[in-house]
């Protein structure tokens, strides 16, 4: 059973709860009809039984070169622990509660989980070998699943949140993919086929770009004037301070400590960033619902 648990990862369903962002920064969060909230739980499990989907498939596509990678050769599939036949049918098992969720959600919220599991199947089955449309891809997830959000709640999930979210996740899988080059320089090993089309000095100098481009456009959202309007406050511009100390954490996880493999790990253990995560939460917090 534990070979199980790991291999749909539910220490990533973390990923989903990014869906809230949308009733969060509309200051709805506390007050949530039933309705609103039902979907909204809804719509976490449809995409928590989706990720872990995706992750069966990718594993089971994957599983010759990671039986080659230091890390995921440990992976119940590429150790041997599960067999392909009963990964088969973990796969359909969940790809039917996913479509349990179907009937229990609002169609347009439907349609953003179907996009989701979309782009990701486009991903195991080709966009992953290609540099920079693999990163695009992961990102374009995590926009779906904030949309999906919204559509539940019946929230607007403004241009801002997109954007951010976007580059974002697009600057956090472009660090990840440094941890596999670094891996394969000690190896002499191709873990990835996406990995011919970078380097390391590439992917520091992308990083930089799209990290400081989501910094400037966090700064350029604090104080723009529609959303000093729309929530009220002149002080979110605030936040920014996190957010610039939570980047350069990031980076310096990356480049300095090489820790970047696994960005839920990072979240979940590194104490200064998740000091950091909390601060930003609070201060928005203080300055939405107080």
């Amino acid at each position: 059973m534990k070979q199980y648990i790991k291999l749909i990862r539910p220490n990533n369903w973390i990923k989903n709860f990014i869906i809230i962002l949308p009733v969060f920064f509309a200051g709805r969060l506390l007050s949530l009809g039933d309705d609103a909230f039902w979907n909204l739980g809804f719509t976490f499990i449809a995409f928590c039984l989706s990720s872990s989907m995706i992750y069966v498939i990718n594993d089971m596509k994957d599983v010759e070169k990671d039986r080659l990678h230091p890390q995921k050769s440990k992976r119940p599939i590429a150790s041997g622990a599960i067999s392909k036949s009963s990964a088969y049918l973990i796969i359909t098992i969940l790809a039917l509660l996913v479509l349990l969720t179907f009937f229990l959600l609002p169609v347009k919220v439907v349609y953003y989980v179907l996009a989701y599991i979309v782009i990701n199947l486009f991903y195991c089955f080709g966009m992953k070998n290609f540099a920079i449309l693999d990163v695009t891809s992961i990102s374009l997830g995590f926009v779906f699943r904030v949309l999906g959000g919204g559509e539940a709640t019946n929230t607007l999930t403004t241009h801002w949140i997109i954007i951010l979210v976007f580059l974002l996740m697009f600057s956090v899988a472009l660090a990840k993919r440094r941890d596999d080059l670094v891996l394969s320089h000690g190896s002499n090993e191709i873990y990835r086929q996406s990995q011919l089309g970078y380097s390391i000095q590439f992917i520091d100098i992308a990083k930089t770009i799209s990290f400081t481009v989501t910094l400037v456009a966090y700064i350029i959202y604090s104080v723009s004037n529609d959303v000093i309007e729309r929530i009220g406050s002149n002080y979110v511009y605030i936040t920014s301070l996190p957010v610039f100390l939570g980047i350069m954490r990031y980076i310096q996880l990356t480049v300095v400590y090489k820790k970047s493999g696994s960005p839920v790990d990072l979240v979940l253990k590194d104490k200064f960033l998740i000091t950091i995560i909390l601060l930003w939460i609070f201060i928005f917090g203080i300055i939405i619902y107080v």
